[in-house]
């Protein structure tokens, strides 16, 4: 079904884009006519390392599974641990004239509703986001082997970057689908006093209210927070890891201990947050609003909120996406370790296209 798109994107003129070979420090060369791609390679460079040391196969129905798996723990315990933080942030969202600021929103929260009421909104926090981070991680790796046998192995190295922005857009697409209700009804509960205090009260009374359009009103502007979001968390995340090992790290991967590599991973995890918090916050002050309000659109909440008014709760976001971002990582490349699962190494230039820009002989 791949065979024509395959075709294309080899044949595209950009197969060898000059940027990235200036990035690599090869502009200077001039490669040779490019002959007929190879067969794709499911493993490529991104896992190459002998199968006796794992307990599958990379790219085998198994390795997704258990990334699925890892993909649970990292965004349902993660986002269940922080959802005092999101509760205030959704509060100052949708009501700053009450909520002035993350402190002052603790405060307010902690003496109305005592301290049990900052884990309001837990169960659907760790429900709709445990679905998400299984289809977020997953297809992430799904999408990620499909994308990097259509292109092949040169262009998929040449055009790393782009194939992780497209790789995580597709998976994030599916994880909103699967996030969308349990969103909804965390809002609901953490953002209308009165309104209900659990999923068992909320989801009912909501479903009576609306019908499921009330569950998935909220998906285009999910799609609008969230896809930037992992595309900015996978793609930054997968550079700054490169980038790390290439210009900080005093030694190869292969000669760092597996403690020494989950410290990089959380390091590049934490940078890859808070750039995720800013390009996506705009977006989830729109979410948080049109799911408390009924009757209201994206762009009526949007025209109404303006400029000033999507960044409110932006430094609580930070503080909590960054952390968030850099747990999640970790503790999904620990779940790697520990089912030991391939763990692609750095990407490196193919033998074949070192031939064709006459780097080998």
């Amino acid at each position: 079904m791949f065979s024509s798109v395959a075709h294309l994107a080899r044949a595209n003129p950009f197969n060898a884009p000059h940027l990235q070979l200036a990035h690599d420090g090869l502009t200077g060369l001039r490669s040779s006519p490019a002959g007929p791609p190879g067969p794709p390679h499911r493993s490529r460079n991104l896992a190459a390392a002998s199968v006796e040391e794992y307990s599958c196969e990379y790219g085998s129905m198994k390795f997704y599974a258990l990334c699925g798996f890892g993909g649970v723990l990292s965004c349902g315990l993660t986002h269940t641990a922080v959802v005092p933080l999101d509760l205030v942030k959704c509060r100052m969202q949708v009501d700053p004239q009450k909520y002035k600021g993350i402190f002052n929103g603790f405060s307010v929260t902690l003496k109305e509703d005592g301290v049990r009421g900052l884990a309001k909104g837990w169960a659907p926090t760790f429900i709709g986001y445990s679905m998400q981070g299984l289809c977020k991680f997953g297809f992430y790796e799904v999408f990620k082997v499909l994308y990097s046998n259509m292109l092949g192995e040169e262009n998929a190295y040449l055009w790393r970057t782009s194939l992780y922005l497209a790789a995580s857009a597709s998976a994030e697409f599916f994880a909103d689908i699967a996030l969308a209700p349990m969103e909804a009804a965390k809002v609901r509960i953490q953002t209308q006093p009165g309104y209900a205090n659990t999923l068992r009260d909320a989801a009912p009374k909501m479903y009576k209210e609306e019908g499921l359009k009330a569950f998935y009103k909220g998906v285009a502007p999910l799609w609008m927070r969230q896809i930037p979001y992992t595309m900015m968390k996978f793609a930054c995340f997968e550079r700054t890891v490169e980038a790390l090992y290439k210009f900080v790290v005093p030694k190869p991967r292969s000669e760092c201990s597996k403690a020494e590599q989950l410290v990089v991973t959380f390091v590049a995890g934490y940078i890859a947050g808070v750039f995720c918090a800013i390009v996506s916050h705009p977006a989830d002050s729109v979410v948080s609003v049109l799911n408390k309000e009924k009757g209201s659109s994206a762009s009526q909440v949007l025209q109404r909120l303006g400029f000033k008014g999507v960044w409110k709760g932006l430094f609580a976001r930070i503080i909590m996406i960054g952390t968030l971002t850099a747990l999640q990582w970790f503790i999904y490349d620990s779940v790697k370790v520990y089912f030991r699962l391939p763990r692609p190494p750095p990407p490196e230039m193919p033998e074949s296209l070192k031939k064709k820009l006459g780097l080998t002989q």
